[in-house]
């Protein structure tokens, strides 16, 4: 068995898995941060007085 491959591939193998972690807490804070603008610009455009009537015509 080689020692040093193998410590090279346990390496390998932390990096890759530091690296998956770090893409997808930055993926979730990108995502909370886009649903925040989302909530922001739905309260911006609140218009009550629209949507109370639905006409419709045969």
């Amino acid at each position: 068995m080689d020692i040093a491959a193998l410590s090279t591939g346990m390496s390998q193998a932390s990096l890759a898995q530091a690296v998956s972690f770090k893409v997808a807490t930055m993926a979730k804070d990108q995502a909370s941060e886009q649903g925040q603008a989302l909530i922001q610009m739905m309260e911006k455009s609140v218009q009550p007085h629209l949507g109370g009537q639905l006409d419709i015509r045969v």
